[in-house]
């Protein structure tokens, strides 16, 4: 029986997105703080709250803070035109940066953000000062954490990991169950459970007619 949903690996650590994704559907509709730079004209009905004095034409004024998709905030990021610009959110920023140096295995990724990595690389797209601090922050993260998730996916087989699981993003949790399944995967082989390489019915009724012609 074919599943109605095929999975389609997240693409958010590369350039772009990949838009079949549910992964990556989800990541970029998480909320980015965002500073216009200039009037946005007949805006104001849409992100502003009428009681806030608004201007006469709708327009968002220069200056104006506002929380938008990562999805459209990358839409309206232009380096030439300035249109606006982003505040790193804090689980990014130098501090955090600095805790995850330490020791980045302490901190519950899943809580800060569930999709941590992904996240973080689409804010390489705007351009910030601190984009090689970020990038060399995220790698160092997950090389730090790879190891103890792979070692407790091999050591925790038949246990209860609901409380491990759950402070880890989206592609570790991923990366999680990958371990597990080839820990699995190979239990069943050591016991004799795996599936028997079988011959093709291309291949055995190639052989039956070759055997018949040799009768004949």
């Amino acid at each position: 029986m074919s599943e109605a949903y095929f999975r389609v690996e997240s693409g958010a650590l590369g350039p772009q997105e990949h838009f079949l994704s549910l992964d990556d559907i989800l990541m970029s509709h998480e909320k980015l703080s965002v500073r216009t730079e200039i009037p946005m004209p007949r805006l104001g009905a849409f992100f502003l709250d009428r009681s806030g004095g608004a201007e006469t034409d709708n327009a968002i004024p220069e200056g104006t803070k506002l929380e938008l998709p990562l999805w459209l905030a990358k839409g309206l990021f232009d380096n030439k035109r300035r249109i606006l610009s982003v505040e790193l959110p804090k689980i990014y920023q130098e501090g955090w940066r600095t805790v995850f140096s330490a020791d980045a295995n302490v901190v519950d990724l899943h809580k800060m953000g569930p999709h941590f990595y992904g996240f973080g690389s689409q804010l390489l797209h705007f351009d910030s000062p601190e984009n090689a601090d970020i990038s060399h922050s995220l790698l160092q993260t997950f090389v730090g954490r790879f190891r103890r998730i792979m070692d407790s996916s091999q050591n925790a087989y038949n246990e209860d990991t609901s409380a491990l699981v759950a402070r880890l993003d989206e592609m570790e949790r991923g990366l999680f169950q990958t371990g597990q399944k080839g820990l699995n995967d190979f239990q069943c082989w050591e016991k004799g459970q795996a599936s028997q390489l079988t011959a093709s019915n291309l291949v055995q009724n190639y052989a039956k007619r070759k055997f018949t012609d040799m009768e004949d």
